[in-house]
């Protein structure tokens, strides 16, 4: 696989950490980074994440490869801009939502040349200096309407995310979302409002950082996660999220009801219930 000059646009934690793997697999010969903050740039080029920053244009009209690593509201505006730049580049997003980003260019004329793809992947920080070497390595990168991609725009993007060391799973848009709120939003969601929960109730706070055991550290680690990130991401998969929340918010009446009635039998067979989840999660 031949190494590519590589454009990212966006160089947080998905982007920096893209440009790592990219870069030690030698599968980018020179990686242009753009980005709408100065100091994101800077800490890149400062970190290696890139070799050089451009403006979109010119980083574009540079490249073979183009990533689209920022916020899902406005990916959905920059990716026709930038299927307006190109030729024969390929283009390639990286966003957790993927319905709308479908519809925003299904008539474009460049449409064959991008390629949808969520890595699923991610820590609660952001920025380029939250980057990480080896990030993706045994991880899932979902390709979805793969068939509307050019045959070699498809091939080079699964070689590429095979090369840094992601397995490779196809999906419908819409059932990529649909999934996406189940496995991903919803956890997000569930560490949001435990948090607020415990700041709400808990006025001390060396209380909860004395008394927080492993176990409520690892539910709530995910509050941490950018709101600039996950208010699109929340957005745009609204009606998915409402779903799997009222679903979510059913099983939590089944345990308070347990409490309150002092049904223990149920209460045991709930917990036995959420126990199967070891045949998937081992």
């Amino acid at each position: 696989m031949d190494a590519k000059n590589i454009t990212i646009i966006g160089l947080g934690l998905i982007g920096g950490s893209l440009g790592l793997s990219l870069k030690s697999r030698g599968l980018a010969s020179h990686v242009i980074g753009v980005d709408t903050s100065d100091e994101h740039g800077r800490i890149a080029l400062e970190r290696g994440l890139v070799d050089e920053v451009k403006s979109l244009e010119d980083a574009v009209g540079s490249s073979e490869v183009v990533f689209l690593a920022i916020p899902v509201d406005r990916m959905v505006n920059m990716l026709p801009e930038v299927l307006d730049l190109v030729d024969r580049q390929i283009v390639i997003d990286l966003g957790s939502t993927k319905s709308q980003l479908m519809e925003s260019v299904s008539g474009h004329p460049r449409r064959g040349r991008y390629v949808a793809a969520h890595p699923m992947w991610g820590t609660e920080y952001s920025g380029p200096q939250a980057a990480v070497e080896g990030a993706f390595e045994n991880k899932a990168v979902i390709l979805c309407n793969a068939d509307q991609s050019d045959a070699d725009a498809s091939l080079w993007a699964k070689e590429m995310f095979r090369q840094i060391g992601m397995h490779i799973i196809e999906m419908d848009a819409t059932d990529h979302d649909l999934h996406a709120a189940y496995v991903s939003h919803i956890s997000h969601i569930t560490s949001f409002a435990l948090a607020n929960t415990v700041l709400e109730k808990e006025r001390e706070d060396n209380a909860i950082f004395e008394m927080a055991s492993a176990g409520f550290e690892s539910t709530v680690r995910l509050a941490k996660s950018n709101p600039s990130m996950w208010v699109p991401i929340l957005r745009q998969n609204r009606e998915n999220v409402l779903d799997v929340l009222n679903e979510h918010i059913s099983q939590l009446r089944k345990f308070k009801s347990c409490l309150e009635k002092e049904n223990w039998a149920y209460l045991e067979e709930l917990i036995t219930d959420a126990n199967k989840i070891r045949r998937i999660l081992k």
